[in-house]
């Protein structure tokens, strides 16, 4: 997987060395390190990609490799030319290499950025100099790139590396050649697919020759391209299997490539969304071999090993899952599964690589930035009041608390989870980062109080030293005309209707049954992502048929999604251009593209200008107004800060930190960095 870890001019410094080294502390039994260019700085695809192509990037690629070897794993290295989506050609005024004639389809990729993540993605195009143009390849200009592929072998066995993976998938140089949308050459390197695959297999040869036998080599293939007319098929990607063994290669890594115009088919191939989605390819392509299949595409540890077990793959591939927790394998080997930190599947991490920025993590501020965060015992130990049981507040004492310090942690509800706890109803995912903190707090020596305000009384008994305030946001709805409110639902209204809360629900509303349902969930701490009540909640729920939700930001979009579900018709009304600007770019495509197949109404840039009893008038930029029937309205919009309990806390004379989105709405991932850089700090 790319980081976008590596420094600008291709060498491996310090920051992407500790990025792998801490993967390799962590257990993991081979490191792939992701696309380095066999041709930079020609052919690179991202900004800080690192480079193969010289001698000169020797010293780094060693010192990696002595680094990981120094704690028991293996490395190898994705030898890589990006091809069509070399994006660094493009200021550096380099034509970009393709199989034959082609031309850039944008297609909707850039619809639903905002103007500064637009300016992130396109500035380089704007450069003195810059260019967007494809070089049909020549006959010279493939045996260059072949002999380059072999040079870079030749350079990472040298370096220490005890494998290389050759790319061959996801629209880079060699798939581009083996798909038939890309590849439209009338020659010995276009037409069958034994033709289209020529280009892979002299490749995989000069590498074979370069490294010599019992050298691991092996490359990684399209299953197939999906939402691609005309792409590569697995019946294509059974005979390219096929013809890489006869090459010499000594297994197949089987990925897939979604069509690179449509932002949601990112999410369906390479980075997909579905659990297990590409095992499917890898079980067929393994059948047609006779050499090990490696299986990628979010598989959770446990499904890995029925993978193997059932003899569908033979290795199992994990790369989100090790940014979120470095120490997976070891937790694994030494019986502690509960303490996975679990990856939210957000795409932040992709998001920010999408805007040209080093590769972070929402729920591992560490991850990219070992270089820099020293982790260790706090010089002095101190008492530490945490106040919120939300992720900031548990992620802050959790961190506290490992460093020694003396721990207490207050939540005014009856359970940890904080806004998190009714949003992983929306979003399940969120649910298991609930759980992972809940764990955590609890093994540790942190003194926790559910249902305990935060009232001057029990500052004086608590004493602390410092205070981390992480109590959440404050919601003020929008002032508008003509509110009639027994229709018109807050977050806090939604969240109880949704755990049975609400007063204003009469109890022959509530069956037995669902309050059972509801209660158990509560119990069981399940009620985050709980099967039973998630689907109740599908067939019953206290709302009207015609939900209007005023705010298309992230909590606005998912409880559209969550409504539409439920079979409700939604209006969905933002006054900015953009819906979900909040999410990660990956996730913002696969949401919006969910919400528009199931038939949402989206109105973006504009205002409601009242609210009656079965109605609303809207206001467009334009000026142009309409009337829409509703029987519900959810307000999601007016998150503010939340300042006030800090302000009486510094008035007891507490030392005062803010953290989470009482300080700024930085939802998860601003909750997660704020939380543990004050506590790494304390």
């Amino acid at each position: 997987m790319g980081t976008n870890l590596g420094e600008p001019d291709g060498h491996m410094g310090e920051r992407i060395q500790q990025f792998y080294e801490e993967r390799a502390k962590g257990g993991v039994g081979l490191i792939i390190i992701g696309v380095a260019s066999v041709a930079y700085p020609a052919g690179a695809c991202i900004v800080n990609q690192v480079a193969i192509s010289d001698d000169q990037y020797l010293p780094g690629l060693e010192s990696l490799t002595r680094r990981v070897h120094g704690h028991g794993a293996k490395v190898a290295v994705q030898i890589q030319h990006a091809g069509k989506v070399a994006r660094q050609d493009i200021p550096g005024g380099r034509a970009m290499l393709v199989p034959s004639a082609f031309e850039y389809d944008v297609g909707d990729l850039l619809n639903d950025l905002t103007d500064d993540e637009l300016y992130s993605v396109t500035a380089d195009s704007y450069r003195e100099g810059a260019k967007l143009e494809f070089h049909p390849m020549t006959l010279d200009d493939i045996d260059k790139a072949v002999e380059r592929f072999a040079d870079a072998s030749d350079r990472a066995k040298r370096a220490g590396f005890d494998g290389i993976e050759i790319h061959g998938g996801h629209g880079y140089l060699i798939s581009s050649f083996i798909s038939p949308k890309t590849n439209k050459r009338t020659d010995a390197y276009g037409g069958s697919v034994e033709k289209r695959a020529r280009f892979l297999v002299e490749v995989i040869r000069a590498v074979r020759e370069r490294v010599g036998e019992g050298f691991p080599v092996w490359c990684r293939l399209d299953g197939r391209e999906i939402l691609t007319d005309g792409g590569i098929s697995l019946e294509d990607a059974h005979e390219t299997a096929v013809l890489a063994e006869a090459a010499g290669v000594d297994a197949i890594h089987v990925s897939a490539y979604g069509n690179p115009s449509m932002g949601a088919a990112f999410t369906e191939a390479p980075l997909v969304q579905q659990p297990c989605g590409f095992i499917e390819l890898a079980e067929s392509i393994k059948k047609k071999v006779g050499i090990p299949v490696i299986a990628v595409g979010r598989i959770e540890p446990e499904q890995g090993d029925a993978i193997i077990r059932k003899g569908k793959a033979d290795f199992i591939a994990m790369a989100r899952k090790l940014i979120t927790d470095p120490e997976l394998p070891s937790k694994l080997i030494n019986g502690h599964a509960e303490d996975l930190r679990p990856c939210i599947c957000c795409y932040t991490c992709v998001g920010e690589i999408f805007l040209n920025k080093p590769l972070v993590c929402a729920v591992n501020t560490t991850a990219g930035r070992e270089f820099e965060m020293v982790r260790k015992e706090a010089d002095k130990q101190k008492r530490v009041l945490v106040v919120g049981g939300g992720p900031a507040g548990m992620e802050a004492a959790r961190i506290a608390a490992l460093r020694g310090h003396s721990v207490t942690l207050c939540e005014r509800e009856k359970q940890l989870g904080g806004t998190v706890f009714f949003a992983s109803m929306l979003y399940p995912e969120n649910g298991g980062l609930i759980d992972w903190l809940r764990t955590q707090v609890l093994k540790l020596p942190v003194d926790i109080r559910l249902g305990q305000e935060v009232i001057p009384e029990f500052v004086k008994e608590v004493d602390p030293q410092i205070v981390i305030v992480a109590v959440g946001a404050r919601r003020d709805p929008p002032e508008i005309q003509g509110v009639d409110r027994s229709h018109v639902l807050g977050g806090d209204d939604l969240r109880s209707l949704m755990t049975g809360s609400d007063s204003r629900v009469a109890d022959e509303e509530f069956t037995f049954f669902q309050r059972l349902l509801l209660n158990l969930g509560k119990v069981t701490g399940l009620l985050r992502n709980q099967p039973l009540v998630r689907a109740m909640t599908k067939f019953w729920m206290p709302i009207g048929n015609r939900v209007a939700i005023v705010g298309g930001g992230l909590v606005g979009v998912e409880v559209a999604a969550f409504l539409a579900e439920r079979k409700r018709e939604v209006f969905l009304i933002e006054e900015g251009r953009i819906l979900g600007v909040e999410l990660g770019i990956p996730r913002r495509w696969r949401v919006l593209h969910e919400l528009r197949e199931m038939g949402v109404n989206l109105h973006m840039e504009t205002k409601v200008e009242s609210i009656g009893e079965k109605d609303m008038t809207l206001v467009s930029t334009e000026g142009e107004r309409k009337t829409l029937e509703t029987d519900s309205v959810i307000i999601a919009t007016g998150v503010q800060e939340n300042l006030s309990l800090a302000e009486d806390l510094r008035a007891l004379g507490c030392e005062v930190h803010l953290a989470g989105d009482c300080s700024g709405v930085g939802y998860i991932e601003g909750a997660m960095r704020d939380a543990a850089r004050i506590a790494w700090e304390i």
